[in-house]
């Protein structure tokens, strides 16, 4: 198991705070180090405090790539579309945010290797991932389902995949594309971020469980070499 650090917080502003003041260490010292800042952002609610913060960081975002850490295969605009989100935060800074599914389509297999060709592209490792995690122990958009196995244990070199929840979540019953193990694991900074008691105990358990966990933050964070750091607000 890789070395964890947990940060502890009142509420989701004082943790937006501390995260988007971490993140804008890491882009500016990847921007000093090879001129441009690759990194890979979490959908959800519970992150969007940060990035509220983080948008109005005195950064050169010309040099910032964003791509999600995970996207649902809708069409971009659509209120599921965590691109979209992104998008609207940090295209007005002049950040490069990056639609890893261009279009909606029913092929997801075909949508993951898109997504993964074009990750392909990027300067590689990640600069920084940082992940969320569900209720039901999910990253990114590794769920338990036909392909779980090779979203955790596939390739070294692949990037993203198609990946089809089961089963699949109610609140946004699509296929996903998402980064895989291999592609979370290899970033230079891995941070998680969640709220509430109830996701703590669940990712606190998946640490405890590790490789054999039946949780997929448990099973991605077993393979993890980097430190990890864990920002946890109360509310």
């Amino acid at each position: 198991m890789t070395e964890i650090e947990w940060w502890d917080y009142e509420d989701a502003a004082e943790m937006a705070d501390a995260l988007a003041g971490d993140i804008q260490f890491i882009i500016e010292a990847a921007i000093d180090a090879r001129g441009a800042a690759v990194i890979a952002l979490a959908g959800g609610k519970t992150p969007l405090p940060i990035y509220e913060k983080l948008v109005k960081a005195k950064l050169d975002w010309k040099r910032v790539t964003i791509l999600p850490t995970d996207e649902r295969i809708v069409p971009l605009g659509d209120p599921l579309s965590n691109v979209t989100a992104l998008g609207k935060t940090f295209i007005p800074k002049g950040a490069r945010v990056i639609p890893i599914v261009p279009a909606a389509t029913e092929d997801y297999k075909a949508a993951g290797r898109s997504a993964d060709a074009l990750c392909q592209d990027l300067h590689w490792p990640l600069d920084l991932c940082l992940l969320g995690v569900g209720g039901d122990g999910h990253t990114a958009s590794i769920f338990p389902g036909p392909d779980f196995d090779e979203a955790l244990n596939g390739p070294k070199e692949r990037r993203a995949l198609g990946v089809m929840p089961d089963p699949l979540p109610p609140e946004a019953p699509v296929a996903r594309v998402t980064l895989s193990r291999a592609g979370i694991a290899s970033a230079r900074a891995l941070m998680i971020a969640i709220s509430g008691k109830a996701k703590k105990k669940v990712l606190e358990d998946a640490i405890k469980q590790g490789a054999s966990s039946a949780y997929p933050i448990g099973r991605v964070l077993a393979e993890v070499e980097l430190p990890v750091d864990i920002h946890w607000s109360q509310q």
